[in-house]
């Protein structure tokens, strides 16, 4: 394992991934690199005030391309223009949580999705909107998930892998079984593994999703900081 501190990537979380764990999935070879758009629309840089670094992720995006970059601190170069902001949250797991999450075994209700029920998450992620989920999205890492009556009604995996650290995402519950605790299980699971390997948990939500927040908050995340995403038109 990366002898970085967990720290160290997620002030800058999509580049530290596409340069480690994902860098297999990454396209471009500069200061500027994405994921195919069929697994994640984030991009990357290394060093967002480096005209240069933009000019790379711009050449791998190709023209009027929409890239969606976090924790965006600058104006980008002239010919990019910024078309949305989205106030978001970075959290990470507390003390707690990893205790107990490592103490306690996993349900045996809870299944590791493949790529067999690529549809079925999709058809999840469609309903109930946890954030970017596309057709290769599972390739990000491990995904779990609980069925009834063999339909997938609620999930969680995981997505960004900057040294030593894994983001927690895609958490989503079908509308007709929330407030259950679904969402609470498959966390907690996915959190066990995380653990396992010997990484930190941590999580992204948007600032107004306030339920989710508190929820995550009561789990024994602890707010890291304030992160917004940008999405970033490249020039045409």
């Amino acid at each position: 394992m990366d002898s970085a501190r967990p720290d160290d990537g997620l002030d800058n979380p999509v580049w530290a991934s596409l340069t480690g764990t994902h860098a297999h999935l990454a396209l471009g070879a500069g200061a500027g690199r994405a994921y195919p758009v069929d697994v994640s629309p984030f991009s990357g840089l290394l060093d967002q005030s480096s005209p240069q670094a933009w000019a790379d992720l711009a050449d791998v995006a190709g023209p009027g391309a929409e890239l969606v970059v976090p924790a965006l601190a600058v104006t980008p170069p002239p010919g990019f223009t910024v078309s949305w902001r989205l106030p978001g949250v970075q959290l990470v797991a507390g003390r707690e949580l990893r205790a107990s999450v490592a103490a306690e075994p996993v349900p045996p209700a809870v299944v590791e999705l493949t790529e067999a029920d690529v549809a079925d998450m999709l058809d999840l992620t469609a309903r109930t909107k946890p954030g970017p989920f596309a057709a290769r999205t599972r390739a990000l890492g491990r995904y779990l998930g609980l069925r009834e009556g063999g339909r997938l009604v609620a999930m969680a995996g995981e997505r960004l892998r900057p040294p030593g650290a894994t983001e927690i995402s895609a958490v989503c519950t079908d509308p007709s079984v929330r407030g259950r605790g679904f969402a609470t299980v498959l966390v907690r699971a996915v959190a066990a593994g995380v653990l396992a390997r010997g990484e930190s948990p941590f999580l992204h939500a948007a600032a107004e999703n306030t339920s989710a927040i508190r929820l995550y908050r009561a789990m024994g995340f602890e707010l890291r900081r304030e992160i917004d995403f940008a999405g970033v038109l490249a020039p045409r």
